[in-house]
């Protein structure tokens, strides 16, 4: 029996183990995108209920992410060409040189530096690392592969949470899915799920039409819905949206308009006649613009109080912020009165805990508020380069470079980093990158 990897000789596995080992351990070096895909599928590692707001916190993927960088590294110091083009070059060197600016004049420098290294490794080395890993389709479809087969796991695992109330705590009921992150990293399963959501659907419609394929990426994209639904996140809700229809604009508007009304009917017929999901997504969607009136959210409502911190504590430090994990320092001295002190957070296994809220939950915000307006438009310039590069060109990876960049731009607006899921950040930044500022070489998409 033979396997073929990608762009390598065909591996038998009757072959004896250390020669099959030796070349397990050797594919990776002929296409890199084999540790992308592992970075993507690693997240899906139970890590069991760590605080995931730790100044450190290393996780299965993060070693994996790191492992290319060290890859692509040796390469470079081999004197072999990374395919990084020079915008892309300067867009990078923006942000790290906004975070070296920002930590330098930080209030505390020695606390600043471990949010240096994780700005650098999330914005910087790994979307770098990506980029020069993405050299043909297959590197494509690889990690996109990755991005669904990990939302398929967390998916099933939140389904079924969800259908036997063994999720985390929601109204007081047990069934708000969380995958297999637990109730401590709320809002990672919903993002993994997003995730696979625009890949399976950027894939399914590249394939010939009626084939096996299209058929189970586009059944795997309905199916997705329902988890993303149960994690009750509005904010990957709307993020998803808009991404979903940015990517069918891209690939085809009138394909667009059609998937909009079938997907308007499902929602009604899901939602209204079945009652997936229950009352709870009406209420959900409801909550998002109430903060006064004694009905308010107070989730939502601490969510603009700590953006108004964000902005106080900016107006103190306007040009290279306060530093990198400044913002809980300083949050107590310039947070409204009516601020809470922390978000509940319970399921069965951590029982019922309280936990701070130690960032904006939006990182235009927190960015403003630690780096400056020097970290502002370095971010920006960052942002707004691959976005504009995704729009202009046109291709078969297009949809879901745009769709993927999409909802990470669009879900800054309610979350910034942190948590056991940052890391898919970074990859899609690096598959937008790889799209939007190519290099000169020619790329077989």
């Amino acid at each position: 029996m033979a396997l073929t990897l990608p762009s390598g000789p065909a591996l038998r596995l009757d072959r004896p183990w250390p020669e099959l080992l030796r070349a397990l351990v050797t594919a990776p070096l002929r296409r890199p995108s084999l540790l992308a895909a592992a970075t993507v599928l690693l997240v899906c590692v139970p890590t069991g209920e760590e605080n995931v707001t730790a100044a450190v916190h290393i996780t299965p993927a993060d070693l994996a992410s790191l492992a290319l960088v060290a890859l692509l590294a040796l390469d470079l110091l081999r004197g072999r060409e990374l395919g990084l083009s020079r915008p892309a070059c300067l867009v990078f060197a923006g942000v790290v040189c906004a975070a070296a600016a920002a930590t330098v004049t930080s209030i505390d420098p020695s606390a600043s530096l471990t949010g240096f290294v994780r700005l650098v490794q999330i914005f910087v080395l790994v979307p770098a690392a990506v980029l020069a890993a993405l050299r043909d389709r297959t590197d494509l479809h690889l990690v996109l592969g990755a991005f669904v087969l990990a939302a398929l796991i967390e998916g099933g695992v939140g389904a079924e949470q969800y259908l036997t109330k063994t999720g985390a705590s929601y109204t007081g009921e047990p069934i708000r899915a969380v995958g297999t992150f637990g109730a401590l990293d709320i809002m990672a399963m919903s993002g993994v799920v997003s995730f696979g959501l625009l890949a399976a659907l950027a894939l399914g419609l590249t394939m010939r039409q009626g084939s096996l394929a299209r058929r189970c990426l586009l059944a795997s994209t309905a199916f997705l819905v329902f988890p993303l639904a149960v994690s009750f996140s509005r904010g990957s809700w709307i993020a998803t949206a808009v991404a979903v229809t940015v990517l069918l604009l891209k690939a085809d508007a009138r394909l667009a308009l059609r998937w909009a009304v079938l997907g308007l009917a499902a929602a009604i017929v899901a939602v209204g006649g079945l009652g997936v999901g229950g009352g709870g997504v009406t209420e959900r969607l409801d909550s998002i613009g109430t903060v006064s009136g004694g009905n308010e959210d107070h989730s939502v409502s601490d969510r603009y109080d700590l953006w108004a911190t964000a902005r106080s504590i900016w107006a103190d430090h306007p040009v290279t912020g306060a530093g990198p994990k400044s913002f809980p320092q300083l949050r107590d001295s310039h947070a409204p009165l009516r601020l809470s002190s922390g978000s509940d957070a319970a399921d069965s296994t951590i029982g019922f805990e309280r936990e701070p809220l130690l960032s904006p939950h939006n990182m235009y915000f927190l960015v403003l508020c630690e780096q400056g307006l020097v970290g502002i438009i370095a971010y920006g310039g960052l942002f707004l380069a691959l976005l504009l590069g995704c729009l202009r060109r046109r291709g078969g990876a297009g949809p879901a470079a745009l769709g993927l960049l999409c909802w990470v731009l669009v879900d800054f607006l309610y979350a910034d980093i942190g948590g056991t899921t940052t890391v898919l950040t970074s990859v899609i930044l690096g598959v937008a990158a790889w799209w939007a500022l190519p290099a000169e070489r020619e790329q077989q998409v």
